[in-house]
């Protein structure tokens, strides 16, 4: 049987598929996702409390230099393979670059229920992978598209404060802030207020994976038969983005449960974060199509089958 959680989103995708009215309003959607990253962000830290080393710091730079070589690699299979445009391939460069917060729930769920040994650190995976993938989508946009700054027609591409959107996007501020407050106080001195969090993560999760249920539902309603090459590349790069993530997670010698995490979001892709930075600096990306593959079809598919294959892939590779 599957964790209970992923099948609220099964039931969130049935009930989309047969058009229910049921519905999650958007302000208890909003505050779900805000204590989703708020939780996420304490139990990393209190997991870090007391724990910093040489050694996580050189975890972290492997983590970081994988968000920078993953688009890199991306881009060009997307533009020359799946056939898409400079200014969407550089857009799911960034989505597939960057991660989804909501497979690193599950993914944490999981780890928790198969009690696989997980450093705190991982929180910090979700920021160090988020951030360069954007910028180096953006920075392929200006290197490689054919609008040059001479052509008048051509909307310039804005890139003024976006460090600043990136790096203050609220779900940013609730990891990180939650990480430095979790790893101040530990597990102990905060938990009057952590314990409320903690402990009914499991319950936010379900309900927000509900939702998303809904939301993937909707949006395979837009595939369509030219979607093919886009359906195959959203289904076959978490298998193969997987192994970049076991890869590292091998060299570094992580423990199963980070390992697992660390293959999850490097197999998942943006739905939040990405979307919104793409839409404001690349106005000619169709951001449609980067949202049916990274939420109608690789979030599905991590939920579902991904999580669990990372983990058998992991075992085989330790032996």
């Amino acid at each position: 049987m599957p964790d209970i959680v992923v099948m609220f989103f099964v039931l969130g995708v049935v009930a989309g598929v047969v058009r229910s009215d049921l519905s999650i309003p958007k302000a208890a959607y909003d505050i779900l996702s805000l204590l989703l990253m708020l939780t996420i962000g304490l139990k990393g830290g209190m997991a870090l409390h007391g724990s910093l080393s040489i050694s996580l710091l050189v975890e972290l730079a492997g983590v970081t230099l994988l968000g920078i070589i993953i688009p890199l690699i991306i881009f060009p299979v997307v533009h020359y393979l799946v056939r898409l445009s400079i200014a969407d391939s550089a857009s799911l460069a960034a989505h597939y670059g960057s991660v989804s917060a909501g497979t690193f729930a599950v993914a944490l769920a999981y780890t928790e229920a198969h009690s696989l040994i997980t450093g705190g650190q991982v929180t910090l995976y979700l920021v160090l992978l988020e951030l360069p993938a954007i910028m180096l989508g953006l920075l392929l946009y200006r290197r490689f598209s054919r609008q040059k700054a001479a052509d008048t027609t051509s909307e310039p591409i804005k890139t003024s404060g976006l460090w600043h959107e990136t790096l203050t996007n609220r779900g940013v501020i609730l990891l990180v802030g939650g990480v430095l407050i979790g790893w101040l106080y530990g597990p102990d001195a905060g938990e009057s207020v952590t314990g409320l969090y903690t402990k009914a993560f499991h319950g936010i999760l379900a309900l927000f994976l509900l939702e998303m249920g809904l939301v993937a539902a909707e949006t395979l309603r837009s595939l369509r038969w030219g979607h093919s090459r886009l359906i195959i590349f959203a289904l076959t790069a978490p298998i193969v983005l997987s192994c970049f993530g076991l890869g590292m997670a091998y060299w570094l010698g992580l423990p199963a449960g980070s390992a697992v995490i660390l293959a999850s979001l490097t197999a998942s892709a943006s739905y939040i974060a990405a979307p919104v930075a793409i839409r404001a600096a690349i106005p000619d990306a169709n951001i449609g199509l980067a949202m049916l593959a990274s939420l109608g079809l690789t979030f599905p598919f991590n939920v579902l089958i991904g999580i669990p294959l990372y983990h058998q892939l992991w075992a085989w590779l330790v032996g």
